[in-house]
Order: structure tokens, then C-alpha cells, then sequence
């Protein structure tokens, strides 16, 4: 039986862990956090969202990109500061505007098929993570837009989504609590939302059941390999020193990724873009019926929201070029709530949870699953703003591949 080790215990690894253990394979999880899901899979969107799936590789993102740049509360912003990470990057991005239909089609197949390996795990190991199966509606309030998401969603259904255009009146009958003057959506029934964290945390502890071993608090500072992978790994907590052997090592460690792959002298180009959320506690029964309960996508603010159970509202948006900076600013959280009293009047945004996460993103925007250069050593990172959405069927990826190898 082969000993793999993952790397990151965040919504990639714990469900590459699950994947593995299933298969038969003797698995570790190194994570440097003190649980699961305590870094960008604590409080994202909440989106499973395969209507998504249009890559960000287009000349319009690099438009809005210009027009946004001196706005603080834009919905991107881009520190100028120096940084070769970051402009290596933004020059590879441009370099695959010519991938730009392929990828889309092929995510949208990927965040499909993804689904049905989610809901039958959650089925399986009975994890409850408020899911909610009333669709996702993108909004447009202006014919432009709608336009250009018309041309969009041709790539979808060629991806094999179901998602059709609906008028205001429709999308207003859908969501009868949305207010504003809204041009018109597309409707993709079959999407779903869920609270990630939860889902996270409850596949971690059924991984334990299963076997899994966890090593918490704990950072790997250094991978070699002879004839077998070593890894290095720094008790944060216990501030002891231990080596970790493995036949492979599958790195979903986030935007992590990067510096961990050059210790193995490979290239992964993940960069961290900061996404910005708030959970709004919706503690009174007004509020409570004032939220809606399908999933939205508003296209001109770039912000998602999520019904989390009865008494939660997450809201979330923006892509800030930042490098590692996790700051939550205040001006990049006004725009969230200002937004949500927009749109949603009666909700009260008297109790709201702010938080920030960094979203691992590829120049692509397609995630980095297989193989690496080095015998056994393994990715399934750089899931950008769709990890939730894709984790489950890159994890199959990633497992199948390691057991063709060690079969």
C-alpha cells in the first residue's frame, strides 16, 4: 500500500485525501493551520456555481481592468507596487486571451461533472453544510451586458450546462425580495450553494474515520527525494523538527503551491487574489424574509451571494492584485454591505461578519491537476475563484492518477 501525503488541508486537499483514502492508499494530511478549512475554504462565496465557469481571460476584463484601476472600491484592484510575481503573471494572463473560449468550455464540463461527486460524498458521509438547491440567477441591468452574457452562456451549453435567459418579471419570480430597476438574467436551476467550511470540516472528520492521518500546526519547510519523497515538516505548536517519508506527494496547498513546487525545482505560477466576503446574521424575522434563497450573481458589481440555512446571508466579491496581504479593509467591505441595503432594503446589516480570503489562481485560470515532473510528485491547485466548484472532480483526477502509478 503506498503512503501519500497531501499538503494543504483546505477544500482541494481534504477532498484528494477522501479520494485517496477510498482508493485503498495510506494517507497523511500536513496542514499548517490548527484545523481544516481555516483559510480561503472558511468563508467564501458559497457558490457551486458551474454557470461561473467563464475564465477571466478576456479583453472586457482587461477593459473594466483600466477603467477600475483608481477606484478604491472597485470591483478589481491592482497594486502597482513592483513585483515580478505579480507582472509575470499579468503577462501570462494576457498571453492566454487566445485560450479563452477552450477554457471555458472545459471548466464548465469540469464544474458538471464535479457536482455529482460532491452531492454523492455528502450523501455518503452524511454532511450537513446548509445546502441550498434553488439555482443561481446572474443579473444584468443593462442590454450591453446582457448582450456579451448571451455570447457567454453559448459557451456554456456547449460545456453541457443547462442555463437559459429570463426576462426581469421571471427573475423577479424567482426571487421575489430583489429590488431594482434589473434589465435581465440567465437561470441555472441546476447550481447550488452550500457553506464551505462546514462541508470541509465534516469530510475531514470523515476522512479520520476512514483513516486519514492528520498532522496540524504544522508547515513543510523542505521536500527532497532519492529513491523515496522526505519531507521536512516544523511543528509550529510543539516547535519540534520531524521527517515525513512518502512514495508521493499531492500539493494542494493554495496559494501556498508556488513556493512548494520550487523546492522541487518545478514551476507553478499561482498567485494570490484576494477576495473579500461578509456574512450577514440575519437575527430577526424580517431580515430572515427579506433574504433571498436563490443564489445571485450580480454582473456589474462582480458580488455572489449564498443563503447559508435560515440565519445566515454571505455576500461576497472583488479581485485585489495585492500579493500575500490579507488585510480586511474597511473600503473594500463597504461596498458589500452598501450593496446588500441596495438590493435587499429590509435586511439588516446591524450584525456583519467581515472576512478576506486569497484565492490561488493560475495566469490560465485553470486549475493545475497531475503529474509533476518529478516521479511522485503530484498537484491539484490553482482552482482560482472555482475551488469549491471543481475540488471534488479534480480530487478524482489527482487520486486516479496516483493509483495508475502505484497500481
Amino acid at each position: 500500500m503506498s503512503h501519500v501525503v497531501v499538503v494543504g488541508a483546505g477544500i482541494t486537499g481534504v477532498t484528494t485525501a477522501y479520494a485517496l483514502i477510498q482508493r485503498g492508499h495510506n494517507v497523511t494530511v500536513i496542514e499548517r493551520q490548527r484545523y481544516a478549512a481555516m483559510e480561503t475554504s472558511f468563508a467564501n462565496g458559497g457558490q457551486l456555481s458551474a454557470s461561473n465557469a467563464e475564465v477571466w481571460n478576456h479583453h472586457s476584463t482587461l477593459i473594466k481592468g483600466l477603467r477600475w484601476m483608481m477606484r478604491r472600491d472597485a470591483p478589481l484592484l491592482l497594486n502597482l507596487s513592483p513585483s515580478w510575481h505579480k507582472y509575470s503573471w499579468l503577462g501570462e494572463f494576457v498571453l492566454h486571451l487566445r485560450s479563452y473560449r477552450t477554457n471555458t468550455v472545459a471548466t464548465t464540463r469540469m464544474a458538471i461533472a464535479a457536482r455529482e461527486h460532491l452531492f454523492s460524498i455528502a450523501d455518503r458521509e452524511k454532511i450537513d453544510f446548509d445546502h441550498v438547491t434553488r439555482g443561481i440567477l446572474h443579473v444584468y441591468w443593462d442590454e450591453a451586458s446582457f448582450a456579451h452574457a448571451t455570447k457567454v452562456n453559448a459557451l456554456l451549453v456547449e460545456g453541457g450546462l443547462d442555463r437559459r435567459a429570463i426576462g426581469s418579471d421571471e427573475l423577479k419570480a424567482i426571487e421575489p425580495t430583489l429590488h431594482g430597476d434589473i434589465f435581465g438574467g440567465f437561470y441555472t436551476p441546476s447550481d447550488s450553494t452550500g457553506d464551505i467550511h462546514k462541508f470541509t470540516s465534516g469530510l475531514a472528520s470523515a476522512c479520520r474515520r476512514h483513516g486519514v492521518r492528520f498532522v496540524h500546526d504544522a508547515e513543510v519547510t523542505g521536500i527532497s527525494s532519492r529513491e523515496q519523497l522526505f519531507l521536512d515538516v516544523h511543528h509550529v505548536e510543539m516547535r519540534a523538527r520531524q521527517i515525513i517519508s512518502a512514495d508521493a506527494i499531492v500539493i494542494c496547498a493554495g496559494t501556498g503551491s508556488r513556493a512548494l513546487a520550487a523546492m522541487l525545482g518545478e514551476r507553478v505560477n499561482v498567485y494570490p487574489v484576494k477576495g473579500y466576503s461578509i456574512t450577514v446574521h440575519l437575527d430577526d424575522e424580517r431580515s430572515r424574509r427579506a433574504a433571498p434563497w436563490a443564489s445571485l450573481l450580480d454582473d456589474r458589481a462582480k458580488i455572489v451571494t449564498s443563503r447559508l440555512g435560515e440565519d445566515r446571508f454571505r455576500v461576497a466579491g472583488t479581485a485585489e492584485f495585492n500579493g500575500f496581504n490579507r488585510d480586511i479593509r474597511a473600503d473594500r467591505i463597504k461596498p458589500l454591505v452598501d450593496w446588500t441595503r441596495a438590493l435587499f432594503p429590509d435586511v439588516s446589516t446591524n450584525r456583519v461578519t467581515p472576512w478576506a480570503g486569497l484565492r490561488p489562481m493560475m495566469p490560465d485560470m485553470m486549475p493545475r491537476v497531475g503529474r509533476g515532473v518529478r516521479p511522485g510528485v503530484y498537484y491539484n491547485t490553482g482552482h482560482g475563484h472555482l475551488g469549491w466548484t471543481l475540488s471534488a472532480a479534480t480530487a478524482e483526477m489527482a487520486a486516479e492518477a496516483i493509483s495508475q502509478d502505484f497500481s
